[in-house]
């Protein structure tokens, strides 16, 4: 299929719901030859592997415990063999705090250590250790390699209880920079979403103590009055790692319905 992507191997993590999902959906519909779907949930993970085939791409589906070294160098080393290399790496996966407690206290002063340690592994070290196994096959790439992490607005700015994952989110957009500057002429660049409609989004606010509230608090600063949609976020991404972006690297680009631009809130 021609498109800006035509041709090119790529690997996503997290692609078994939401943002993940519709990034490895529309790299197949730009072209991309093939794509290696990796989640935790594989049988998730199968389902986006099918609506990939729907585009007329290939797809693997890989189980991948991404708190587990082996499962990640396992997963990079299956999606290489599998097409016969790797174009694109697109670090997706990752939790919020309020997946591993219930205490709707969760804040620096009182989030559990483990809590702390199981985020970071997914969130930061797993983007880490993902770029790392995958960089050989990346710098062999003649097809403009690229690396698209999902970093978050919360890397940006502090949001109240979620200190691990606003932290880890930074760490995402410096990560991102120090990529491009070692593996260059790989390019590496990330998103930075704010809402956007994703399952982990709608946990985030079935956990907080007033759902409504929760919601209304963070959309009153955005200037686009709604949820933003996993598909929008997925063509910024594939802009990313396309050679439409060929100058672009490192650097972090914000997508979140203008409520960083100004950080006020609607009367």
């Amino acid at each position: 299929m021609d498109g800006p992507l035509k041709g090119r191997v790529a690997l996503v993590t997290g692609a078994g719901r939401g943002i993940g999902r519709a990034i490895a959906v529309e790299l197949a519909r730009q072209g991309a030859s093939a794509v290696a779907v990796a989640d935790l949930d594989e049988t998730a993970a199968g389902d986006t592997a099918e609506r990939v085939r729907a585009e007329g791409a290939k797809a693997e589906t890989i189980g991948c415990d991404l708190r587990m070294r082996d499962d990640i160098e396992a997963m990079v080393a299956r999606s290489a063999e599998r097409f016969g290399g790797l174009d694109v790496l697109v670090n997706n996966a990752g939790v919020i705090d309020t997946a591993f407690t219930t205490d709707p206290d969760h804040g620096v002063g009182s989030l559990p250590e483990e809590v702390w340690d199981a985020v970071y592994e997914i969130n930061l070290k797993a983007v880490w250790l993902t770029t790392k196994f995958a960089a050989p096959h990346l710098r062999r790439s003649t097809r403009g390699p690229a690396i698209v992490n999902t970093a978050s607005v919360s890397g940006l700015v502090g949001f109240p209880n979620c200190p691990a994952y606003g932290v880890t989110k930074a760490g995402v957009i410096h990560l991102t920079k120090v990529t491009a500057v070692d593996l260059a002429p790989v390019r590496c660049n990330c998103f930075c979403p704010g809402v956007i409609d994703t399952q982990l989004t709608q946990d985030h606010f079935a956990a907080s103590e007033d759902r409504e509230a929760t919601e209304r608090a963070l959309l009153a600063p955005q200037l686009v009055d709604r949820l933003g949609r996993p598909e929008e976020v997925a063509r910024l991404a594939c802009f990313l790692a396309s050679d439409n972006a060929a100058f672009i690297t490192g650097a972090a680009y914000v997508i979140d319905g203008g409520a960083l631009a100004w950080r006020g809130v609607k009367g």
